[in-house]
C-alpha cells in the first residue's frame, strides 16, 4: 500500500478545506461533549461520509453533515453499548482482555461506518465486510492504517484545538484508503444466462 500517496492526500486535503473542515470538526466534537457521547457514533458516520464525498466528488463539508446520518442512530448506539459493557468487563477482571478486545473491535470495524453510509449495509453486515476488507489485503499494512489513523488522531485530541486538524486529517487519510481499496475490490462477474433444455429422447418409433 502506498501510505505516502495517502498521506499527501490527507495533507493537502486539509490544508485546501481548512476552514469548513475545523467548522464541521468543532461541531462533532462540541454534539458529543453536549450529549455526552450518546451521539458520537452517529456523528462520526456523517463526518466520515461526508469528507468520503469530499475526496470523491470534492464536495466541501458542512457543518449539517455531522447529523446526515441519523438514521444510523439506533444500531450505532447498541453497537457501541455493547462494545462499551465487554471492554468494561474485560478491564474488571484481568485488564488484558478489555484491551485486546478494544482494539480487536478498533482493526475489524475500521471501515464499518463508511460501509454502512457509502454503501447502506447493515450493522452485521458492515461488520463482515469491515473485516473481509481487512484480512483480504496484507495484514501488516491493514495494522499500519489504523496505527496511524489512531495515532494521528491521539495527537491532536491531547489539545483542544490541535484536534481540529488532525482529526480531519485523520479522516481523509482512512478515507482515502477505504476508496482506494473499493476500487481495487473485483466486480462480480455476471451470472451466464441459463443454457438451451435438452433435447427430448427420440421417441421408440424413430
Amino acid at each position: 500500500m502506498d501510505f505516502k500517496y495517502h498521506l499527501e492526500i490527507a495533507w493537502e486535503m486539509t490544508l485546501q478545506y481548512i476552514a469548513p473542515l475545523i467548522f464541521m470538526t468543532l461541531a462533532m466534537i462540541g454534539i458529543s461533549f453536549i450529549t455526552l457521547g450518546i451521539l458520537a457514533p452517529v456523528t462520526m458516520a456523517g463526518y466520515m461520509h461526508s469528507i468520503l464525498l469530499l475526496i470523491r466528488e470534492g464536495r466541501e463539508p458542512k457543518v449539517q453533515d455531522i447529523f446526515s446520518q441519523m438514521r444510523l442512530f439506533s444500531p450505532l448506539f447498541c453497537f457501541g453499548l455493547v462494545v462499551l459493557i465487554i471492554t468494561m468487563i474485560g478491564m474488571m477482571l484481568l485488564f488484558l482482555p478489555g484491551v485486546l478486545f478494544l482494539l480487536a473491535v478498533s482493526f475489524c470495524c475500521i471501515y464499518m461506518l463508511p460501509l454502512m453510509t457509502d454503501r447502506n449495509l447493515g450493522l452485521i453486515d458492515a461488520v463482515k465486510e469491515s473485516y473481509a476488507m481487512v484480512t483480504k489485503e496484507k495484514l501488516v499494512d491493514q495494522i499500519v492504517v489504523v496505527i496511524l489513523f489512531v495515532a494521528i488522531s491521539a495527537i491532536g485530541s491531547s489539545v483542544f484545538i490541535g484536534s481540529l486538524f488532525t482529526q480531519p486529517l485523520a479522516t481523509i487519510f482512512l478515507m482515502s484508503v477505504y476508496e482506494t481499496l473499493g476500487k481495487a475490490a473485483p466486480a462480480t462477474a455476471p451470472e451466464a444466462p441459463p443454457g438451451p433444455p435438452p433435447a427430448p429422447p427420440p421417441s421408440a418409433g424413430e
